[in-house]
């Protein structure tokens, strides 16, 4: 079993970004990007497939509900539950279509997307992405280290320095509990 090595690798992962002053500065960039938006009364939209849209529901279940303690939820939304309208955009268009079609029907300027995708180049969250541009929001990328397509549609595009998806996704995570941890203590100070 390659137990530790999985281990061994998510560590060094880690340790690179920990190391990587840009990666640092950009999540700072993200932080603020999403607290600014949030004081504007503004919404948080986010989007990926998989691994990725179970991140983004993460994400926008611990800003709705709550993260370290009680307070008022904020407006953030993972844009693949609502499975009806997924489904049948999906059936009517194609699968491309089926994020850019939300947010534009649901997104305004000033509101903020985050498109996760390891690759970078997942087709529907880069339609996404090109549709919040259109709309006047703010988008950051979560990504790999060549951030792929979505880092040209991206305001702030952190790439995580790997190539391997399961480090990538472990590190998307992170970076979602900081960017939670972060707006929290911001927006509702202890």
């Amino acid at each position: 079993m390659d137990i530790k090595i999985a281990i061994k690798e998510s560590i060094a992962t880690k340790t690179r970004l920990i190391e990587d002053g840009e990666v640092i500065q950009k999540i700072g960039q993200a932080v603020q990007v999403c607290i600014n938006g949030f004081k504007n009364g503004k919404k948080l939209y986010l989007c990926g497939n998989g691994g990725s849209a179970a991140d983004a529901q993460h994400i926008a279940a611990e800003l709705s509900g709550r993260f370290n303690y009680d307070r008022k939820p904020l407006p953030a939304e993972a844009l693949h539950v609502n499975t009806s309208f997924l489904t049948a955009v999906a059936n009517d268009y194609d699968y491309t279509r089926v994020y850019s079609r939300m947010v534009e029907a649901f997104g305004s300027e000033g509101d903020v997307l985050i498109g996760i995708s390891t690759s970078g180049n997942s087709a529907n969250v880069v339609e996404a992405m090109k549709t919040a541009k259109e709309q006047k929001m703010t988008t950051i990328g979560l990504t790999g280290e060549n951030g792929g397509k979505l880092a040209g549609f991206s305001d702030v595009c952190i790439q995580v320095p790997s190539d391997n998806v399961a480090r990538i996704q472990e590190s998307h995570i992170l970076i979602g509990h900081i960017l939670c941890e972060e707006i929290e203590k911001a927006l509702f100070p202890r």
